[in-house]
């Protein structure tokens, strides 16, 4: 999986790179055939910008920014967004409906007196 990384405006040391990187990469394990992710880093007077796109095979696209004073609060705000968005989407294919009793014998359940 191929990560790129963008900045604008914005000094990025080589540790705030790699955490990127193995962020990115923790979350790229959770989902099937990864392709690649852009990470944005944006500075704006006082205020840090992280966008991260992770792109799968399948079309799919996830999507998360996070703005906050320092950019190790914002990635980390920023990678939490993106798990929450491949753990919802895991769950709701893998989770089936719920049924009731009713469809399940065919006839409604006996109330109890």
């Amino acid at each position: 999986m191929d990560i790129v990384f963008h900045t604008h405006h914005a000094p990025l040391s080589d540790s705030m790179r790699r955490r990127a990187e193995q962020a990115v990469r923790k979350v790229a394990r959770r989902v099937a055939r990864p392709v690649d992710a852009v990470v944005r880093f944006e500075q704006d007077g006082p205020t840090r910008n992280v966008e991260i796109v992770l792109h799968l095979a399948s079309g799919k696209t996830y999507v998360a920014r996070s703005e906050a004073r320092y950019f190790g609060t914002a990635l980390s705000d920023a990678i939490r967004r993106v798990e929450r968005q491949v753990d919802h989407t895991k769950r709701s294919h893998r989770t089936p409906p719920p049924r009731s009793t009713k469809a399940r014998t065919g006839r409604p359940a006996r109330a109890r007196a």
